[in-house]
């Protein structure tokens, strides 16, 4: 028995010359007991019919968003929410951008807004449009946010051009269809806690201390271990990447609030503290904003240390999760300090990373770490951070399973 038997899939066609492909690629799922909805944009429809999908598919075809029939019962939330996996293909440039932006102005985008299923997009354009970095910005936002991708392939194009933008052939998606959905998920029944992005310490009511944190490499982990199944609760300080998909999100200015959302969030089985955390608040913040006055010295700022959050977390007890990773960035000695801190903290594991100002790793796309544990060090190649969190999910659930 095929592993995608009983499974169903919405297929969202849009208009590129590459929709003629969905047509194979229904043949091909059904072919494999896998239930096929299709929803034609308008754009789509310029290049394959309703009818023939529906042939093919033996189920109604979707297109229009202000349908009396089909939205009486808010249609476009079922069929967001009665398929195990959502494709997009083709997945052309205009599609990704109303994804990317939150743009529901027909029945494809708005089904893609309101699902809370995986979503398999591939991507089918022309070499420059896909080079253009618009849409090189958009997909990165996507793959970001937790969204799946096969291809593009490198090819010849209908446009008579050469290089990437060829949409996956119909057998290549299939099988990263078949991949999504019977990956195992080995974390399911997890709960897994992460924290991400700066905290900001107020000086007064319109300044802060902070750090040059994206939580790019927090937020990431976050996704990459609900994608294995875990229940996750992100701790995020003041960050401007988006919310990864599937995800509880406990958004925090301060690390003493921090502090206060994991203990909150507690108990798990593991907690990453991907954060960077500032290690002083001011003591004197003011209640009002400080002016600077003439001939007037520069106000005296007195700093007290933050609550230890790895530390009051990782400390011996009942609520103490079983898996218990912290990081340290560095910027001098860096297996030494990050040694240390693997001791004193009393954590598990603790994910080293140089963020000298020449690594670009702070702020930046990607990341190299090592791995520091009692059996000893780890170091791995610099890596994009979605790649990264991905490998420590692995080791997490290994861990953890």
């Amino acid at each position: 028995m095929s592993s995608l038997s009983g499974k169903r899939v919405l297929l969202v066609i849009a208009g590129g010359i590459a929709a003629f492909k969905a047509a194979e690629l229904i043949r091909l799922l059904r072919r494999a007991g896998c239930g096929v909805t299709c929803v034609l944009t308008e754009n789509g429809g310029q290049f394959v019919t309703p009818l023939t999908l529906q042939a093919l598919s033996e189920t109604k075809v979707y297109s229009e968003l202000f349908s009396l029939t089909d939205e009486s019962e808010m249609g476009h939330i079922q069929l967001s929410r009665a398929a195990d996996l959502l494709v997009v293909a083709p997945a052309t440039a205009n599609i990704l951008a109303k994804m990317a932006h939150g743009i529901a102005d027909d029945l494809a985008s708005t089904v893609l807004l309101a699902t809370d299923k995986p979503v398999l997009v591939a991507p089918a354009m022309n070499v420059r449009m896909w080079l253009h970095p618009a849409t090189q910005a958009n997909f990165s936002l996507l793959r970001g946010r937790g969204i799946l991708a096969v291809g593009p392939n490198e090819g010849a194009m209908a446009c008579n051009e050469f290089g990437p933008g060829r949409m996956a052939e119909p057998a290549e998606i299939l099988a990263a269809i078949e991949s999504v959905l019977s990956a195992p998920k080995p974390l399911a029944g997890k709960h897994v806690i992460v924290t991400s992005g700066p905290t900001h310490e107020p000086i007064d009511p319109v300044r802060y201390i902070a750090n040059r944190s994206s939580g790019r490499q927090g937020h990431s982990i976050a996704a990459a271990l609900a994608e294995l199944g875990a229940r996750v609760t992100l701790v995020s300080g003041p960050v401007s990447v988006p919310d990864p998909a599937g995800v509880a999100v406990r958004r925090i200015e301060s690390a003493a609030e921090m502090l206060a959302a994991c203990q909150a969030a507690l108990p798990a089985d593991a907690a990453v503290f991907a954060a960077a955390v500032a290690d002083w608040r001011v003591a004197n913040a003011a209640g009002g904003k400080i002016k600077k006055q003439p001939g007037t010295a520069a106000p005296a700022l007195e700093l007290v240390p933050n609550p230890d959050i790895l530390a009051t977390i990782a400390a011996p007890g009942p609520a103490r999760p079983r898996l218990v990773v912290g990081f340290a960035a560095e910027t001098d000695d860096l297996l030494a300090n990050a040694q240390s801190k693997l001791k004193r903290k009393n954590a598990d594991w603790i994910v080293a990373n140089d963020v000298s100002a020449e690594t670009g790793i702070m702020g930046g796309a990607e990341n190299e770490i090592s791995l520091i544990s009692a059996a000893g060090v780890e170091t791995w190649p610099r890596l994009d951070k979605q790649e990264v969190a991905r490998r420590l999910a692995a080791r997490i659930s290994e861990a953890l399973t």
